[in-house]
Parts: C-alpha cells; structure tokens; sequence
C-alpha cells in the first residue's frame, strides 16, 4: 500500500486558480509559506497522514491538485468547539485529473489509487474549462 493521503471537496472553488486565490488572499492569517483547512474531524489515522502525505482536491468533481500535510494542530471555532486545522504547504501541486463523486467532509485515500502529479512543464498549462476536464476524466484521457 502507498501513502496515505486524504481527499476533500474544495467547496467554492471552481478552478485551481480560485483555490490559490483565495490562499493568497488569506496568506496574513497562516505561518509562511503554509495554508490551513479546518475541518470538524482529528484524523484517526495522523500518524500515517503525516510520513508524507497530502491533501487532494476535488473541483467541480475532479481531482485537479493537492498539497503536501505538513502537520495537524488544534483550532478553537468562534463557537468554542475545539477542530483540527490541516497544516498544509502552500505549493500547490497539479494532478492529473480523477474524477470523483460528490461527499461530505474528507475521506482517506491510499497513495495507489491518488492521481498523479503533472509533469513541471505541464503545471502551469492554461486550466481546462471544469466541463471539459470532467469530461475528459470521464473516459480517462486527462
């Protein structure tokens, strides 16, 4: 089995472009060159997520990115309920594209079934239109 890795809809977001957009409009908030998700659930799992994994993220329903976990801290909510912040390096890095159904909060996701990674040359390839990527990932093309 690869490494361990979780996955997680990127809600709001309807390209690779918004998701760094809206880093870089938040970066004030995080230790440099780090982003953060919160989310409600401490990974059972932590110690296996963090020898190396990373965060995939599902846009539009396709897996177009991910970002290396760099740890797990605990984040006080305005309403007082105690969550855990993935800690995540602010790279973010382009996969070749999975589709993936819709789901609520995160899953695991085993290092042999993640996407993956763009050739460098390719990385910065102008983002296809989310219909067009959906389609192409539907018959495995991209």
């Amino acid at each position: 089995m690869g490494q361990l890795n979780i996955i997680k809809l990127c809600v709001g977001a309807e390209s690779v472009e918004d998701l760094a957009d809206w880093h870089r409009a938040h970066a004030h908030v995080w230790a440099a060159g780090t982003t953060e998700h919160v989310t409600r659930m401490w990974p059972k799992r932590d110690e296996e997520l963090l020898k190396g994994g990373s965060l995939f993220w599902v846009i539009k329903g396709v897996v177009q990115a991910r970002q290396r976990l760099l740890g797990l801290a605990e984040r006080r909510g305005g309403d007082g309920i105690l969550r855990c912040a993935m800690v995540l390096d602010a790279e973010i890095i382009r996969t070749e594209n999975a589709l993936r159904r819709p789901f609520q909060g995160w899953r695991y996701l085993d290092g042999d079934e993640a996407p993956r990674d763009l050739p460098k040359g390719r990385a910065m390839d102008d983002a296809l239109p989310p219909e067009l990527a959906q389609a192409l990932a539907e018959i495995g093309l991209r």
